[in-house]
């Protein structure tokens, strides 16, 4: 049985969770520079060991829950199927991600108050957007790959679902959190795909031309022009 379960199962906090809370109290009560990883597990009550089992580095353990959504937004992609209108599939993607950050209003809004107070987290936080825009645009890579401009066109989309997206989440968080994020994270959705969405016309498959030569009086009326080109076409 993994420490994890074992702490489960006696009514404590998984462990990870309980280094997760540790670090945000101690962001908070000394800052996030004069916090270090010692103090951490000092205050969860484990070794280094089990800190670093579960995060790489002290900049993860303000993002813990980015590489769980991360796997289920490529999931959630790779389950699509071909039917699947492109664009509004990467949107509903990236709704994924709020669904993240709705779970936990108290903490969400914490995070955003330390990112953007320092700055190393502030790039760490660009690199974790990065893969989230690239998740999106290999999956639209795939379905324009016989469109011309295919890779181009996913790149540019796929950057304007993660904008769009990150515009609405952090006017949510701006106002602590107050509110149904998803109703601006949808109308932000909503403006993507009014300029992105809908499958391109397909080029028309050329077909052997029927043509029709009609002999008709001079003066005669355009009616009977006409009634004379539908009886040649067989359209009675």
């Amino acid at each position: 049985m993994s420490s994890e379960k074992a702490d489960a199962g006696a009514g404590k906090p998984p462990m990870r969770d309980a280094l997760v809370a540790a670090a945000f109290q101690l962001f908070l009560e000394r800052g996030y520079e004069q916090t270090t990883v010692d103090d951490i597990v000092a205050l969860a009550g484990v070794g280094r060991r089990s800190f670093f089992r579960y995060f790489p580095s002290k900049e993860d353990v303000v993002f813990p829950d980015h590489e769980r959504c991360l796997a289920d937004m490529t999931a959630f992609l790779a389950d699509g199927s071909d039917d699947d209108e492109p664009v509004g599939r990467v949107c509903d993607a990236a709704r994924l991600v709020l669904r993240m950050y709705a779970e936990n209003p108290t903490f969400s809004v914490q995070r955003y108050r330390l990112t953007k107070r320092v700055p190393g987290l502030r790039a760490y936080e660009l690199s974790v957007v990065w893969r989230y825009e690239r998740a999106l645009a290999e999956y639209l890579r795939r379905r324009f790959a016989a469109r011309r401009d295919g890779t181009l066109q996913a790149d540019v989309i796929a950057a304007a679902v993660v904008a769009a997206h990150n515009n609405a989440l952090r006017s949510w968080l701006r106002s602590d959190g107050q509110g149904e994020a998803s109703a601006a994270v949808d109308h932000a959705m909503a403006l993507v795909q009014s300029a992105f969405g809908g499958e391109p016309v397909p080029p028309s498959v050329e077909q052997p031309e029927d043509v029709v030569v009609v002999v008709s009086r001079r003066g005669a009326p355009l009616w009977r022009v006409v009634q004379e080109i539908e009886t040649a076409l067989g359209r009675d």
